[in-house]
């Protein structure tokens, strides 16, 4: 496991659990709003946090955390992945996993097997831009239906979640985002904030007054969308 770093608690990234977080390194996408630009590219070497040290902490914490939370980076990119989750569900801890939907049939297993307990899958765009926002213009996107379809099947809890960006996003591009995940889906929409970590500099989030209003107008149609920290 390449892991790049841990948030040793967190009441925020897990809906309705004590939870910590651990960073993996390396991502098949190459986001220009990444904010987590720094764990694109695998490292080979420098601030790596072995398997062990992870597992001592749960050990530690079995009173006090429900779960943890695996994110990146892509998770489902580390070959250990489902050793790491086998032992951490051993210890009886909950494990949400954040993933971009790239990698259908590894997630199908983890689901399959009892594995996880949540998915927050990032959704980009529509199909028009997802190319050029991931920055991957011959990727067959079409895991990503496939990845949809296979969380709405699953029977586990899920959502999914877009940043949006004014250079890319609009009501239009949501909409079509929403008719593609169904009106049973948890759908977040999650303002970008510039930093100096995003690789396409100059680009904008929304004012709260365009977000409610954007919030506003497409629950007319699909009211399982909500903007994150209005």
């Amino acid at each position: 496991m390449n892991i790049s770093g841990m948030n040793k608690l967190t009441l925020l990234d897990y809906p309705g659990h004590v939870a910590c977080i651990i960073f993996t390194q390396g991502c098949n996408l190459n986001c220009s709003f990444c904010h987590n630009s720094e764990l694109i590219t695998v490292a080979k070497s420098g601030c790596q946090i072995k398997e062990s040290e992870v597992m001592k902490y749960l050990e530690k914490r079995k009173n006090i955390l429900d779960g943890i939370v695996i994110s990146g980076g892509e998770p489902l990119m580390q070959p250990r992945i489902k050793a790491l989750i086998k032992k951490i569900k051993a210890k009886g801890f909950k494990v949400k996993l954040d993933t971009n939907g790239t990698h259908y049939a590894l997630l199908k297993e983890l689901i399959e097997e009892k594995l996880i307990d949540y998915v927050a899958m990032d959704i980009k765009s529509d199909f028009d831009t997802y190319a050029r926002i991931t920055g991957r213009e011959n990727y067959d996107f079409r895991c990503i239906e496939n990845t949809i379809a296979l969380l709405a099947a699953s029977g586990i809890d899920y959502e999914f979640r877009t940043t949006i960006v004014k250079e890319f996003h609009n009501q239009n591009k949501i909409e079509n985002i929403c008719a593609l995940i169904g009106q049973n889906s948890k759908y977040y929409l999650q303002n970008y904030v510039e930093s100096d970590q995003v690789l396409e500099k100059g680009l904008h989030g929304f004012t709260e007054v365009e977000l409610k209003e954007l919030e506003n107008n497409i629950n007319l149609k699909f009211p399982n969308v909500k903007v994150r920290g209005l």
